[in-house]
């Protein structure tokens, strides 16, 4: 598994300040921090908010599963389940929203039956002015293949796109 020193920092961010929490929500309500959802009802990204995002700023949203193939045994982990960039304050600040491409497709959470729940990390990064999510995706707008999620390098991420520390995160958990 990748060092992936970012995960920490997020993970001490939910912990340590609750203003940088990312707020989650799917169409059943909100979500709280280390909340079980079934996989049935996670199929689609959440809704994304973040009470101190600036009206001028755009963020990036990533989301990982922390425990492939299981939390004990997690030598797949981290798997990439979403990139998307573009995301802005919106007027009200509940949902930040974009219209941009994905870099990564959401997928769906989805552990193997014999796992337990498996954490799934969101985090949300101010974007560099003049990303362009284009020169990262796979071409045409196709699906992100499997292979290039497995062992998911974070931190060479946050480096390559040029991002800093995460703004906010949260995590569900799912089965």
């Amino acid at each position: 598994m990748p060092a992936n020193i970012g995960v920490k920092e997020a993970l001490d961010l939910i912990e340590n300040d609750g203003s940088r929490v990312l707020e989650l929500r799917l169409r059943q309500g909100p979500i709280t921090t280390g909340q079980f959802i079934p996989k049935a009802d996670i199929q689609s990204p959440p809704e994304l908010s973040f009470p101190l995002a600036s009206q001028f700023g755009t963020y990036m949203a990533v989301a990982i599963d922390l425990d492939a193939p299981t939390p004990t045994i997690n030598i797949l982990g981290p798997i990439l389940h979403w990139i998307q960039p573009g995301f802005k304050f919106s007027g009200s600040q509940r949902p930040l929203t974009s219209s941009d491409p994905f870099v990564a497709n959401f997928i769906s959470p989805s552990p193997p039956p014999f796992s337990g729940p498996h954490r799934y990390l969101f985090l949300l990064y101010e974007q560099p002015e003049g990303f362009d999510g284009k020169d990262f995706a796979p071409p045409d707008g196709k699906p992100l293949g499997n292979t290039k999620r497995m062992r998911f390098d974070l931190d060479g991420w946050v480096k390559k796109a040029g991002l800093g520390q995460p703004v906010a995160a949260n995590y569900l958990k799912s089965n």
